[in-house]
């Protein structure tokens, strides 16, 4: 991955919850594996900065500020441990361990200024955020100025063979270019295959109309799409001639297509959105989509803006516009 922002290598947040383990294993593999440094961070919110009629009847003990940095001291050492762990048979990297105490994402967006890659769990403790992305995975995502890693722990990636590909979603966009830049770099350090992925569907949503192909028609998109995938490769195969890159150019939804793959896959690179304007907004409900579905690690490229992070109502109203799509 070519970045200057190496001054802290990456960068993983910690919380204690199984996904931040998940989190700390899969950094520590990447640090040793790219030979950077691993930077273990765990941010303990003020107290107060949370208000609210909770706080009014269960007043914060006297101790809690001592509590919170000894429990923070401790998450920090048990991540220490993690990265022993899972870097056994690998030199382990250099590990430093941070306690802050701040807002939370403020704390780790300002991190992401001097990192190589930010890591999260993809959900936290409570029930709300391990049904959905938690908070913080949310805003890193959103505003982080470095690619971030959002780790699963419901399908943790040790079933995954070592020799499993990586997936990369491609619509030839400047985010798209990123992800590729990363994908490439990541097939290449493993020396696994890598799956170039250029989808779209012509779904319409709720009667409106939609884009309808004839079989002719869409050999005729297929056969462009196919070449213009090869030149947009073209670059980084001279750069990366060890990776063997598999293409794939089909008519469906993205995100859907991506996720298919991800089954038999160990890592998933994607951009943030499109080619930006409507196509930039809609593509980037297919990067959520797939943060929220897939069961293993997904690296995003750049920040989410406000516009391509919307939800629900995104994701139904992305199925309208065809090409191009992959993010």
């Amino acid at each position: 991955m070519s970045s200057q922002k190496t001054h802290r290598g990456i960068v993983v947040g910690l919380d204690g919850s199984p996904t931040s383990t998940e989190a700390v294993g899969w950094a520590a593999r990447e640090a040793a594996m790219r030979n950077v440094p691993l930077n273990l961070v765990h941010v303990a919110a003020p107290v107060g900065s949370r208000p609210g009629p909770a706080l009014e009847r269960f007043p914060v003990p006297e101790n809690y500020e001592e509590w919170q940095k000894a429990h923070g001291k401790q998450i920090l050492e048990d991540a220490q441990r993690v990265v022993a762990d899972s870097t056994a048979q690998h030199a382990p990297p250099e590990v430093t361990k941070e306690l802050l105490v701040s807002a939370p994402v403020s704390a780790l967006i300002d991190l992401s200024k001097t990192a190589e890659m930010m890591v999260v769990g993809c959900r936290g403790h409570t029930s709300l955020e391990r049904a959905l992305l938690g908070s913080v995975s949310y805003g890193l995502v959103h505003h982080a100025q470095c690619p971030v890693a959002v780790v699963h722990d419901d399908d943790p990636l040790v079933l995954r063979p070592a020799t499993a590909p990586i997936v990369v979603g491609i619509d030839f966009s400047a985010a798209s270019e990123l992800a590729t830049d990363i994908a490439f770099d990541e097939a290449s350090l493993r020396g696994v295959e890598l799956v170039a992925v250029h989808a779209w569907t012509d779904v319409s949503i709720r009667g409106l109309p939609g884009f309808s192909w004839s079989p002719s028609e869409w050999s005729n998109q297929k056969a462009q799409a196919e070449e213009d995938l090869a030149k947009w490769l073209e670059r980084w195969r001279v750069r990366y001639p060890d990776v063997v890159v598999r293409c794939i150019v089909v008519r469906d939804w993205p995100a859907q297509r991506l996720l298919e793959q991800s089954e038999s896959a160990q890592l998933v690179v994607v951009g943030s959105h499109g080619r930006g304007g409507v196509g930039g907004m809609l593509l980037g409900s297919v990067s959520r989509a797939v943060i929220d579905s897939i069961r293993i690690p997904v690296i995003v490229s750049e920040p989410l803006s406000l516009a391509t992070f919307m939800g629900p109502f995104e994701l139904s109203f992305a199925t309208v516009m065809g090409p191009p799509g992959c993010q």
